[in-house]
């Protein structure tokens, strides 16, 4: 983004006179001043500590200028400050401006799991035909979408934006904010079932993201669920479906699945094999969601083939590492729920390796009062011939063990720790561990299993 204060005061309808750093120019925004780069705008959001209280550090460290809330009081001190009725509103307009200004074409994505993956997929399938920009890590929230838009390059044609949500009201505000052209859903789930109780109402706050779906817009989403198929069939736009069902639009024909990548068909175009650089057959779901999007924007097979190959995942999903003991480390410790664990699981069980299989399983969080049964329902997708040693963390895992013991599990191949912290955990594991182990790390990122991993892994 390059604007000058003059153009930003317009966008976000200031309430103070910037004339006299009307041609000041601004090149990107920052929430954090410790990460602000020179030249930056500096927004000032309401957290644990009132942003405010940073913009002088944001000025040492090179803003250019700062959004200011009308109801706090400043001294003038001469640098540049655009007052608003709400910063972070007047970031969503902003970024609004902007999108409207560089006007390309906006894949929206959300969904239970995959969102991120499928982001991943759909930006490097059309990154080889135009120029993308795509959510960065997980800023896929009111914060991060705008900031998301704000960070595009003026030549940009795509932007997938990664939507979030964990409440009713969330999609839909996003979902406006961009007005995207294609909305992608991947799949319904358990994720955030303690604040919506059930999958059907998780299904509606999910279809949120069709509310701002362009009249000529295109709903790509999950044939195989239910759920949406009712609730997208009053939708006016074009819907696409993708899946493992033959009734979809698209869907596979064959998958065939190494320890290193997944090889597919799909009925659009039967003659040509798609490898994508993941393990798991759930991935293949994300890859047709991605084939779908590229294919309504006229992405050719051969750039589909090299777009999913070429695949460069966001960080901490699912990916292998070496660990410092000569073991294979399956990392996927961002989040989870039933679903993705029930799916790795499956996976890692059915990968053709020799060595052991050590699994490491933090809480699953958000899953409200069913929390205990669903984390004791996994017990029925772990056993001692395909998973030689169990690790768990949290206080929502002690179902789990209690469950695994009820069926006959080993007690001396369970270990149950409070937290991460505890130096035992880290301690049990380089002592369990030997070459040739296949070890998973999953678990809800607030667990932050992260830590055994830097634990672990080669040097």
């Amino acid at each position: 983004m390059k604007m000058n204060i003059a153009e930003i005061a317009r966008a976000v309808d200031a309430q103070n006179n910037v004339e006299q750093w009307a041609e000041i120019e601004v090149s990107g925004v920052a929430f954090d001043s410790r990460k602000l780069q020179a030249g930056n705008l500096f927004v000032p959001l309401a957290g644990a500590r009132d942003g405010h209280e940073f913009v002088q550090t944001a000025f040492d460290n090179g803003a250019s200028a700062t959004l200011w809330a009308a109801d706090h009081d400043f001294a003038d001190d001469g640098h540049p400050r655009i007052v608003v009725a709400d910063p972070l509103q007047a970031l969503h307009k902003l970024g609004q401006y902007y999108l409207r200004k560089i006007n390309p074409i906006v894949v929206a994505v959300s969904g239970s799991n995959g969102k991120t993956t499928t982001k991943d997929m759909i930006a490097s399938i059309l990154s080889t035909q135009m120029n993308v920009t795509k959510t960065h890590a997980n800023f896929n929230n009111a914060i991060g979408v705008p900031v998301t838009l704000l960070n595009m390059e003026a030549n940009t044609e795509a932007v997938v934006v990664e939507m979030g949500m964990s409440h009713f009201g969330e999609l839909d505000e996003l979902s406006k904010l961009v007005t995207p052209d294609i909305a992608v859903l991947t799949m319904i789930g358990e994720a955030h079932i303690e604040f919506f109780g059930t999958r059907d109402r998780i299904a509606d706050a999910k279809m949120e993201i069709t509310h701002g779906l362009r009249e000529d817009g295109t709903f790509v989403y999950n044939g195989d669920e239910p759920l949406l198929r009712e609730r997208s069939a009053a939708l006016k736009q074009v819907k696409k479906t993708f899946g493992r069902q033959l009734n979809n639009d698209i869907y596979a024909t064959s998958v065939e699945q190494s320890d290193h990548d997944i090889r597919f068909k799909v009925n659009l175009w039967p003659d040509q094999e798609f490898t994508i650089p993941m393990i798991g057959e759930y991935n293949v779901n994300n890859a047709l969601a991605a084939m779908m999007v590229g294919d309504l924007l006229h992405v050719t097979p051969e750039h589909l083939q090299k777009g999913l190959a070429d695949l460069q995942v966001t960080a901490n999903r699912a990916e292998w590492l070496a660990g410092s003991q000569g073991e294979k480390i399956l990392s996927d410790v961002y989040n989870s729920n039933p679903t993705a664990v029930r799916e790795v699981l499956q996976t890692l069980n059915e990968l053709p390796e020799t060595g052991r299989r050590i699994i490491v399983l933090g809480d699953m969080l958000e899953l409200g009062e069913a929390s205990q049964k669903l984390h004791a329902g996994l017990a029925d997708a772990i056993d001692h011939d395909h998973f030689q040693k169990v690790f768990l963390v949290g206080n929502e895992m002690k179902a789990l063990r209690e469950q695994l013991l009820a069926t006959g599990y080993p007690a001396d191949d369970l270990q149950l720790f409070t937290t991460v912290e505890e130096t035992q955990l880290i301690t049990q594991l380089h002592k369990t561990i030997q070459a040739g182990d296949i070890v998973l790390l999953k678990g809800s990122h607030g667990i932050h299993l992260e830590k055994v991993l830097q634990a672990l892994k080669a040097k």
